[in-house]
């Protein structure tokens, strides 16, 4: 019963049926197609994944590194070494730029790190402490590349996890919707399709029936006119009367081997 009802309302002649038929050719197409996408974001989607695991796994290390390294700084160039590295510096050399990915169509935000420029705080800490001052900014460094990298793979894991949940969306709706609809309404023009051709069919044996009967009939009717005109012929020439004449043609019927005509 559900299989009746779960159609397109459609009137079922030869053209609708190719409609339909189209349509789900193109459904099932678009499915496939949809399906592989699915498939390919998702691997994407575990790469990812397993990504922001290692990274956010090494990042505790360098975080780690790096404030180690900042004590370092302060227990050998003094308190004060935050104020003449904000004095020397102007401009960031590290900066950040963003760019996007396609991936099975969808766009993918990227970031990266570049550098511009000179370091102005070369001679920082050269009176004590330079060593430290350039091994915090190597490990600073690192970690801000390390936080670039975390940003981007987890800004494109969002992206990915809702276009996984649009496509299987999509993919469900075609599996479980359209292409249904779309099989169930091709039986339907097809079985009501046969049920106009039987009734053409019958409706063909009819006339032929009815013909036929008429043919019958024009021919019985000819046969008896050919009889009465046989009997009004036999009557002109031997000058007797109608009803004789049936007698006669009556006779013959009769294989009456005196008559002969």
């Amino acid at each position: 019963m559900s299989g009746q009802t779960n159609r397109l309302v459609v009137v079922p002649t030869v053209t609708m049926l190719g409609v339909i038929k189209a349509r789900l050719i193109g459904a099932t197409r678009g499915h496939a197609l949809l399906k592989k996408k699915s498939d390919a974001l998702t691997v994407q989607f575990r790469q990812i994944l397993k990504k922001i695991v290692s990274t956010k796994e090494s990042m505790g290390d360098v975080m780690k590194n790096s404030s180690f390294a900042l004590t370092e700084v302060k227990y050998a160039a003094g308190e004060n070494i935050k104020h003449v590295v904000l004095e020397n510096v102007q401009t960031a050399t590290l900066k950040v730029r963003s760019r996007q990915e396609n991936i099975a169509g969808v766009k993918l935000p990227k970031f990266e790190h570049f550098s511009e420029g000179e370091t102005k705080n070369d001679l920082t800490g050269l009176a004590r402490g330079g060593q430290q001052v350039q091994a915090c900014r190597a490990a600073y460094v690192k970690s801000i590349e390390l936080l670039v990298e975390l940003a981007s793979l987890q800004t494109s894991f969002l992206t990915l996890d809702e276009a996984i949940k649009t496509t299987n969306r999509r993919v469900n709706a075609l599996e479980n919707v359209v292409k249904p609809r779309l099989e169930n309404t091709v039986l339907y023009i097809k079985g009501e399709l046969d049920e106009l051709e039987r009734e053409d069919f019958f409706r063909l044996k009819k006339i032929q029936g009815f013909k036929k009967r008429e043919v019958e009939k024009q021919m019985a009717s000819a046969r008896l006119y050919a009889a009465e005109k046989a009997s009004e012929e036999i009557s002109l020439k031997r000058g007797i009367t109608l009803g004789s004449a049936h007698n006669l043609l009556s006779h013959a019927s009769q294989k009456d081997e005196d008559i002969i005509f």
